[in-house]
């Protein structure tokens, strides 16, 4: 080691420099608000120039536009960008990453967030239509996402890290929930991180999904500020006695999206409190 060899040698920690994101660019679906707007932020903070947030409404929140500001009073050279689109349309998907290469000229990371939650509603009568609306969203746009941000890591030869938001609903059903047509979604998803992983190393892009379990959202708060006792039946599932909060998936999307994760690939990363251990 230089420090034997060289006593001037002044040495340092070189940790926090694997979980640098400096001069990279990001892609977030579902980056609006909640977990992917939290995730698109900490992008931002491991120093990425552009990370660009794709979601279905016209217009950004309030929340994303707080965001956004707050990322530029860092002044570390990051900026947040906001484009409305559809995930299940993957041509429109394959543009919108094309249109990005072209300015950005590189794509790093992907995070594929978006995602819905329908109503609880009985497995042998579920309707046909709102089992494929789920389908396209959670199944077939985190697809459309991976295939367009790998095609600007291939196309710019720089290596990537593609992250698919699944959810511990894939591996496990939800008890007393009856989400048949979210869980199946959420599953499919660990099976193409997979797939995608073993397909795209030999071109240095790893794949890997990552499996929240509940976590307070909009979303879930549709559930839980409505039906009395069910955030404390949600805590009482997991050894730690609570559910979680969004920003506690942080650290895992920066050691997925930087190179400290550099030999983690087709690898499903479960964040919910023990849930799945009992």
């Amino acid at each position: 080691m230089k420090a034997m060899a060289d006593s001037s040698f002044k040495s340092r920690p070189t940790i926090f420099d694997e979980f640098s994101l400096k001069g990279r660019v990001g892609l977030v679906t579902g980056g609006n608000r909640g977990l992917g707007l939290e995730m698109a932020l900490v992008l931002c903070e491991a120093g990425a120039k552009a990370v660009y947030c794709l979601d279905l409404p016209t217009d950004p929140s309030g929340e994303w536009k707080a965001t956004r500001e707050h990322i530029r009073r860092m002044e570390n050279g990051s900026r947040l960008e906001y484009i409305s689109i559809d995930v299940t349309n993957q041509q429109e998907v394959w543009k919108v990453g094309t249109e990005i290469g072209n300015k950005e000229r590189r794509m790093d990371v992907c995070i594929a967030a978006a995602g819905i939650l329908k109503a609880e509603k009985d497995s042998l009568h579920y309707p046909a239509d709102e089992f494929q609306e789920v389908m396209a969203v959670n199944t077939n746009g985190v697809l459309y996402t991976a295939q367009a941000a790998g095609q600007q890591m291939t196309r710019f030869g720089n290596k990537g890290s593609i992250i698919l938001i699944a959810s511990m609903s894939g591996s496990l059903t939800n008890r007393d929930m009856a989400w048949v047509s979210y869980n199946t979604s959420k599953s499919a998803v660990l099976q193409m991180a997979r797939s995608m992983a073993c397909e795209l190393a030999s071109k240095d892009i790893r794949v890997n999904s990552l499996s929240p379990g509940h976590i307070y959202t909009k979303m879930t708060a549709a559930y839980l500020d409505t039906q009395p006792g069910l955030l404390e039946k949600w805590s009482d599932l997991n050894p730690m006695g609570r559910i979680g909060r969004p920003d506690e998936l942080r650290g895992v999307i920066a050691w997925l999206a930087s190179d400290a994760s550099s030999f983690c690939t087709g690898s499903d990363i479960v964040v919910n409190g023990g849930h799945h251990s009992w």
